[in-house]
């Protein structure tokens, strides 16, 4: 049976959770595939042009935009709509198309030296022959760099010394849930005369494998950029969830923390399975575990009474050392199985159970 835990912090004892796994994709480590590399660095390369980005608003719309307050007003409604049809013009020199083989997707340009963010789907495994189709109908050749299929990430580099228009990269850790968001991309692949299609969102959830949103995504949006209220890319476009209103962004951050690998075209992670257990929670490592983060409402972390600042320490019936750890821990269960969970303040000093 469910055990819910005791208040972490207060009771400085342990518990036990019972967390029924439902569905989720994580990450698992894989050999590198062979391509010729590209120097790596802690991020895109510094370009000379500055990056497409807008300043920020002034308190009421940052506030909106941000999900800290509702749209109370029809100023609110007008500020807001403005502020949405700015980002659409900005970001759209920047937002491309993907043509590899017969398919096709969406990308985004995030250096002026041709560095393509899309999704690990789209891109496949490195060294491919890219095609890339600019805003104006432009064709530019290209090749896939690195992949990680765990979290759906992927990477391209766009041929030759052109300086290209280029978005700037923000940050997904601190997302708030009911910010707004603006997804764009090349729904049924590029289409001559039509520019890419422009939909505002709101965050749903914001964990470490995936952003979820209500932007309306369908085929040919995958490897597209998701904006934050300044034009910079906080996802990318990874997969529908259960309705096209109801979608999964890679997080921008996980860019950033695996760039030299992806700029050294080395392909890691198993591809995202239909079926692969998830919990439903965020979190960072500790000294001693995983301390929870967020917690997503009705998800099985929710239903066995994890809360923020629990530390995770065990799982199944091995330790949990680091955030890794515990996806590791996931990945290796069943979906609709019950594992135990176990917790303990964050000083982690409190005894064992007896039985332990």
């Amino acid at each position: 049976m469910a055990i819910t835990c005791r208040d972490s912090i207060l009771q400085r004892w342990l518990c036990w959770c019972s967390l029924l796994l439902l569905v989720f994709a994580m990450p698992v480590a894989q050999a590198a595939g062979d391509v010729e590399a590209t120097s790596p660095s802690a991020g895109p390369p510094p370009s000379a042009t500055p990056p497409i980005t807008l300043p920020p608003g002034d308190e009421r719309l940052e506030n909106v935009f941000a999900g800290r307050k509702a749209p109370a007003s029809k100023d609110d409604l007008r500020v807001l709509e403005t502020r949405l049809q700015t980002i659409a013009a900005a970001v759209l020199p920047c937002t491309v198309g993907v043509q590899i083989g017969g398919g096709s997707g969406s990308g985004v340009i995030v250096s002026e030296d041709g560095f393509v963010l899309t999704a690990g789907h789209v891109s496949g495994r490195p060294g491919q022959k890219v095609t890339i189709v600019l805003q104006d109908g432009r064709r530019v050749p290209g090749k896939t760099l690195g992949v990680n299929f765990g979290i759906d990430s992927g990477l391209i580099k766009i041929d030759g010394d052109e300086k290209w228009p280029h978005a700037e990269l923000g940050r997904s850790k601190d997302l708030a849930l009911g910010a707004w968001c603006v997804a764009a991309g090349h729904p049924g692949g590029f289409q001559p005369g039509r520019t890419s299609p422009i939909r505002a969102g709101r965050v749903l959830a914001n964990q470490p494998g995936g952003i979820v949103t209500d932007c309306m995504l369908v085929g040919g949006d995958s490897g597209g950029p998701l904006f934050d209220g300044r034009a910079r890319v906080i996802g990318i476009n990874s997969r529908i969830g259960g309705t096209v209103a109801e979608n999964v962004c890679v997080p921008i951050d996980t860019y950033r923390d695996t760039w030299p690998r992806l700029a050294a075209g080395e392909a890691w992670g198993l591809p995202a399975r239909k079926g692969d257990p998830f919990i439903g929670l965020s979190g960072e490592d500790a000294e001693s575990g995983v301390r929870v983060t967020q917690v997503q409402p009705g998800s099985p972390a929710d239903k066995a009474g994890l809360k923020v600042d629990d530390v995770v320490c065990r799982f199944g019936a091995g330790p949990i050392a680091s955030f890794e750890d515990l996806v590791k821990a996931v990945r290796a269960s069943k979906p609709g199985a019950s594992e135990n969970a176990r917790t303990e303040d964050p000083t982690c000093n409190a005894p064992p159970w007896p039985w332990q």
